[in-house]
Protein backbone atom coordinates (compact mmCIF):
# COMPACT_ATOMS: atom_id res chain seq x y z
CA UNK A 1 0.00 0.00 0.00
CA UNK A 2 1.02 3.95 -0.24
CA UNK A 3 0.60 5.43 2.84
CA UNK A 4 0.37 9.37 2.47
CA UNK A 5 2.36 10.77 5.07
CA UNK A 6 1.74 14.36 4.92
CA UNK A 7 2.05 17.05 2.03
CA UNK A 8 1.01 14.74 -0.21
CA UNK A 9 4.02 12.47 -0.05
CA UNK A 10 3.21 9.14 -0.28
CA UNK A 11 5.19 6.32 1.02
CA UNK A 12 5.19 2.61 -0.17
CA UNK A 13 4.60 0.24 2.83
CA UNK A 14 3.99 -3.40 3.85
CA UNK A 15 3.21 -5.23 6.96
CA UNK A 16 3.85 -8.42 8.41
CA UNK A 17 1.86 -10.22 11.21
CA UNK A 18 -0.91 -8.50 13.13
CA UNK A 19 -0.38 -6.20 16.00
CA UNK A 20 -2.78 -7.74 18.19
CA UNK A 21 -3.19 -11.18 19.06
CA UNK A 22 -5.46 -13.02 21.43
CA UNK A 23 -4.09 -13.66 24.52
CA UNK A 24 -6.55 -15.57 27.41
CA UNK A 25 -9.41 -13.21 27.44
CA UNK A 26 -8.34 -10.09 25.82
CA UNK A 27 -5.51 -9.26 23.41
CA UNK A 28 -2.23 -8.43 23.65
CA UNK A 29 -0.20 -6.17 21.79
CA UNK A 30 3.35 -6.56 19.99
CA UNK A 31 5.53 -4.58 19.66
CA UNK A 32 5.75 -2.79 16.24
CA UNK A 33 9.44 -3.03 14.07
CA UNK A 34 10.30 -0.85 11.49
CA UNK A 35 12.68 -2.02 9.07
CA UNK A 36 14.66 0.93 6.79
CA UNK A 37 16.76 -0.46 4.29
CA UNK A 38 20.10 0.11 2.67
CA UNK A 39 21.32 2.31 -0.16
CA UNK A 40 20.86 5.00 -0.27
CA UNK A 41 18.66 4.66 -3.85
CA UNK A 42 17.41 0.77 -2.62
CA UNK A 43 14.26 -0.11 -1.74
CA UNK A 44 13.18 -2.92 1.02
CA UNK A 45 13.16 -6.37 -0.85
CA UNK A 46 16.52 -7.40 1.04
CA UNK A 47 14.77 -7.77 4.24
CA UNK A 48 12.44 -10.08 2.58
CA UNK A 49 12.03 -13.19 3.20
CA UNK A 50 14.69 -13.45 6.15
CA UNK A 51 12.68 -10.67 8.65
CA UNK A 52 10.21 -13.07 8.88
CA UNK A 53 11.58 -15.30 11.61
CA UNK A 54 10.50 -12.37 13.83
CA UNK A 55 6.99 -11.98 13.06
CA UNK A 56 6.31 -14.47 15.98
CA UNK A 57 7.10 -11.33 18.30
CA UNK A 58 6.87 -7.93 16.50
CA UNK A 59 4.97 -6.48 14.03
CA UNK A 60 7.24 -5.70 11.37
CA UNK A 61 6.64 -2.33 9.03
CA UNK A 62 8.61 -2.57 5.97
CA UNK A 63 8.66 0.69 3.61
CA UNK A 64 10.69 2.26 0.71
CA UNK A 65 12.11 5.61 1.40
CA UNK A 66 10.92 8.81 0.32
CA UNK A 67 11.54 8.65 -3.29
CA UNK A 68 12.99 5.15 -3.47
CA UNK A 69 11.35 1.95 -4.65
CA UNK A 70 8.07 1.74 -4.71
CA UNK A 71 7.29 5.04 -2.84
CA UNK A 72 6.28 7.64 -4.84
CA UNK A 73 9.33 9.63 -6.71
CA UNK A 74 10.50 13.15 -4.92
CA UNK A 75 12.36 15.96 -5.77
CA UNK A 76 15.90 16.28 -4.64
CA UNK A 77 15.65 18.50 -2.35
CA UNK A 78 14.17 16.04 -0.54
CA UNK A 79 16.98 13.21 -0.37
CA UNK A 80 18.52 13.96 2.68
CA UNK A 81 18.76 12.70 6.07
CA UNK A 82 16.63 15.22 8.07
CA UNK A 83 13.74 14.55 5.82
CA UNK A 84 14.30 10.65 5.70
CA UNK A 85 14.73 10.83 9.71
CA UNK A 86 11.45 12.83 9.75
CA UNK A 87 9.62 10.74 7.79
CA UNK A 88 9.86 8.36 10.97
CA UNK A 89 7.70 9.89 12.92
CA UNK A 90 5.62 10.91 9.52
CA UNK A 91 4.57 7.44 9.28
CA UNK A 92 4.28 6.61 12.28
CA UNK A 93 1.42 9.71 13.22
CA UNK A 94 0.13 8.31 9.72
CA UNK A 95 -0.43 4.43 11.17
CA UNK A 96 -1.03 5.05 14.64
CA UNK A 97 2.16 3.75 15.77
CA UNK A 98 3.63 4.95 19.52
CA UNK A 99 7.05 3.79 20.26
CA UNK A 100 8.54 1.83 17.65
CA UNK A 101 11.80 -0.46 17.68
CA UNK A 102 13.31 0.99 14.76
CA UNK A 103 15.89 -0.78 12.54
CA UNK A 104 18.50 0.63 9.97
CA UNK A 105 20.29 -1.13 7.70
CA UNK A 106 23.65 0.48 5.89
CA UNK A 107 22.41 3.72 4.41
CA UNK A 108 19.10 3.23 6.63
CA UNK A 109 21.43 3.35 10.17
CA UNK A 110 22.29 6.74 8.69
CA UNK A 111 18.91 7.99 8.74
CA UNK A 112 18.59 5.97 12.56
CA UNK A 113 20.96 7.66 13.53
CA UNK A 114 19.88 11.32 12.26
CA UNK A 115 16.64 10.04 13.93
CA UNK A 116 18.15 9.73 17.45
CA UNK A 117 19.00 12.72 16.97
CA UNK A 118 15.97 14.81 15.73
CA UNK A 119 13.50 12.67 17.71
CA UNK A 120 14.97 10.86 20.88
CA UNK A 121 12.04 10.07 22.79
CA UNK A 122 10.29 8.96 19.79
CA UNK A 123 11.54 5.42 19.84
CA UNK A 124 11.28 2.18 22.37
CA UNK A 125 14.21 1.08 20.64
CA UNK A 126 16.49 1.35 17.86
CA UNK A 127 18.96 -1.10 15.93
CA UNK A 128 21.79 -0.05 14.39
CA UNK A 129 22.97 -2.83 11.55
CA UNK A 130 25.65 -2.60 9.57
CA UNK A 131 26.36 1.08 9.18
CA UNK A 132 28.55 3.87 9.92
CA UNK A 133 28.75 7.64 11.37
CA UNK A 134 30.74 9.20 8.52
CA UNK A 135 32.99 8.41 5.52
CA UNK A 136 35.90 6.93 7.18
CA UNK A 137 37.50 6.50 3.65
CA UNK A 138 40.78 5.27 4.76
CA UNK A 139 38.73 2.19 6.54
CA UNK A 140 36.65 1.24 3.95
CA UNK A 141 39.95 1.11 1.47
CA UNK A 142 42.09 -0.90 4.11
CA UNK A 143 38.76 -3.15 4.28
CA UNK A 144 38.11 -3.46 0.25
CA UNK A 145 42.05 -4.26 -0.29
CA UNK A 146 42.19 -6.87 2.34
CA UNK A 147 38.78 -8.87 1.04
CA UNK A 148 40.03 -8.21 -2.81
CA UNK A 149 43.65 -6.91 -3.08
CA UNK A 150 44.57 -3.49 -4.69
CA UNK A 151 41.73 -4.32 -7.63
CA UNK A 152 39.13 -3.28 -4.92
CA UNK A 153 40.83 -0.86 -3.43
CA UNK A 154 41.18 1.65 -6.56
CA UNK A 155 37.49 0.81 -7.46
CA UNK A 156 36.44 1.78 -4.13
CA UNK A 157 38.45 4.91 -4.14
CA UNK A 158 37.42 6.10 -7.30
CA UNK A 159 33.63 5.69 -6.42
CA UNK A 160 34.17 7.19 -3.08
CA UNK A 161 36.20 10.16 -4.29
CA UNK A 162 34.19 10.75 -7.48
CA UNK A 163 30.92 9.28 -7.94
CA UNK A 164 30.33 9.15 -11.22
CA UNK A 165 27.67 6.66 -12.44
CA UNK A 166 30.86 5.00 -14.45
CA UNK A 167 32.60 4.84 -11.36
CA UNK A 168 29.88 3.25 -9.69
CA UNK A 169 29.62 0.69 -12.15
CA UNK A 170 33.25 -0.02 -11.91
CA UNK A 171 32.88 -0.19 -8.03
CA UNK A 172 29.72 -2.44 -8.12
CA UNK A 173 31.89 -4.93 -10.47
CA UNK A 174 34.59 -5.06 -8.34
CA UNK A 175 33.49 -4.63 -4.85
CA UNK A 176 29.72 -5.48 -4.40
CA UNK A 177 30.58 -9.40 -4.14
CA UNK A 178 32.74 -8.46 -1.63
CA UNK A 179 29.93 -7.27 0.69
CA UNK A 180 29.54 -10.42 2.45
CA UNK A 181 31.71 -13.72 3.50
CA UNK A 182 29.31 -15.82 1.70
CA UNK A 183 26.93 -16.42 -1.28
CA UNK A 184 23.86 -15.01 -1.04
CA UNK A 185 21.24 -17.93 0.19
CA UNK A 186 18.75 -16.88 -2.46
CA UNK A 187 21.17 -16.09 -5.64
CA UNK A 188 18.04 -13.46 -7.57
CA UNK A 189 17.30 -11.80 -4.56
CA UNK A 190 19.85 -8.79 -5.86
CA UNK A 191 17.72 -8.74 -8.84
CA UNK A 192 14.37 -8.13 -6.63
CA UNK A 193 15.87 -4.35 -5.67
CA UNK A 194 14.96 -1.67 -7.42
CA UNK A 195 18.04 0.73 -7.94
CA UNK A 196 17.68 4.44 -8.27
CA UNK A 197 20.90 5.54 -8.89
CA UNK A 198 20.23 9.04 -8.98
CA UNK A 199 19.68 9.31 -5.53
CA UNK A 200 23.04 6.89 -4.67
CA UNK A 201 25.33 9.17 -6.31
CA UNK A 202 23.49 12.59 -5.39
CA UNK A 203 24.22 11.28 -1.67
CA UNK A 204 27.79 10.09 -1.90
CA UNK A 205 28.66 13.52 -3.72
CA UNK A 206 26.78 14.94 -1.36
CA UNK A 207 25.68 14.97 2.01
CA UNK A 208 28.10 11.50 2.23
CA UNK A 209 31.40 13.64 1.97
CA UNK A 210 31.02 15.77 5.11
CA UNK A 211 28.79 13.36 7.12
CA UNK A 212 29.62 12.68 10.99
CA UNK A 213 26.69 11.70 12.92
CA UNK A 214 28.80 10.83 16.17
CA UNK A 215 27.68 14.37 18.61
CA UNK A 216 23.96 13.66 17.80
CA UNK A 217 23.77 10.13 19.21
CA UNK A 218 24.61 11.69 22.92
CA UNK A 219 20.63 12.75 22.74
CA UNK A 220 19.49 8.76 22.77
CA UNK A 221 16.97 8.30 25.69
CA UNK A 222 16.19 4.57 24.83
CA UNK A 223 18.28 1.73 24.31
CA UNK A 224 20.25 1.15 20.97
CA UNK A 225 21.68 -2.23 19.68
CA UNK A 226 24.28 -1.94 17.46
CA UNK A 227 25.33 -4.75 15.30
CA UNK A 228 28.82 -5.15 12.95
CA UNK A 229 30.25 -7.31 11.30
CA UNK A 230 34.45 -7.74 11.62
CA UNK A 231 34.22 -9.04 7.70
CA UNK A 232 32.30 -5.98 6.33
CA UNK A 233 34.30 -3.45 4.34
CA UNK A 234 31.66 -0.75 3.37
CA UNK A 235 30.40 -0.46 7.12
CA UNK A 236 33.60 -1.50 9.46
CA UNK A 237 33.77 -2.85 12.78
CA UNK A 238 35.61 0.36 13.89
CA UNK A 239 32.61 2.45 12.83
CA UNK A 240 30.32 0.05 14.59
CA UNK A 241 32.54 0.82 17.96
CA UNK A 242 32.63 4.64 17.51
CA UNK A 243 28.57 4.94 17.07
CA UNK A 244 28.47 2.72 20.58
CA UNK A 245 31.16 4.63 22.37
CA UNK A 246 29.38 7.94 21.57
CA UNK A 247 26.04 6.55 22.86
CA UNK A 248 25.22 7.02 26.42
CA UNK A 249 26.75 4.38 27.92
CA UNK A 250 23.09 3.17 29.74
CA UNK A 251 21.43 2.83 26.60
CA UNK A 252 24.70 1.29 24.01
CA UNK A 253 24.91 -2.18 23.41
CA UNK A 254 27.12 -3.28 20.73
CA UNK A 255 27.42 -7.17 19.19
CA UNK A 256 29.84 -7.94 16.36
CA UNK A 257 29.68 -11.47 14.50
CA UNK A 258 33.31 -13.07 13.71
CA UNK A 259 33.62 -14.37 9.86
CA UNK A 260 30.54 -11.59 8.86
CA UNK A 261 29.90 -8.87 6.43
CA UNK A 262 28.04 -6.34 5.41
CA UNK A 263 24.19 -7.06 7.41
CA UNK A 264 24.47 -9.99 9.76
CA UNK A 265 21.88 -11.67 8.78
CA UNK A 266 23.22 -12.70 5.42
CA UNK A 267 26.10 -14.58 6.59
CA UNK A 268 25.25 -15.84 10.10
CA UNK A 269 21.24 -15.41 10.05
CA UNK A 270 21.08 -17.76 13.69
CA UNK A 271 23.07 -15.39 15.35
CA UNK A 272 21.97 -12.28 13.76
CA UNK A 273 18.39 -13.31 14.28
CA UNK A 274 19.28 -14.99 17.65
CA UNK A 275 20.58 -11.09 18.52
CA UNK A 276 17.74 -9.27 17.34
CA UNK A 277 15.25 -11.42 18.93
CA UNK A 278 16.88 -11.26 22.56
CA UNK A 279 17.10 -7.06 21.73
CA UNK A 280 13.77 -6.92 21.06
CA UNK A 281 12.27 -8.91 24.12
CA UNK A 282 14.33 -7.61 26.63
Amino acid sequence: MRIDIGAGVRLFVDVEGPGLVPDGAGMCEKPTLICMHGGPGFDHSAFKPGFSVLADIAQIIYYDHRGHGRSDARPSSEWNLDTLADDVVRLCDALGISKPIVLGQSFGGFVAQRYIERHPEHAAKVILSSTSPHMAMERKLAMFEKRGGPEAREAALRFWSDPTPQHWADYWTSCRHLYNTRPPQDPQAGSRTLIREEILLHFVAGEKQGLNLLPGLARAQCPVLVMAGEEDPVCPLQDAQEIAAALPAQWAQLVSFPGVGHGAWRDDPQAAFAALRQFILA
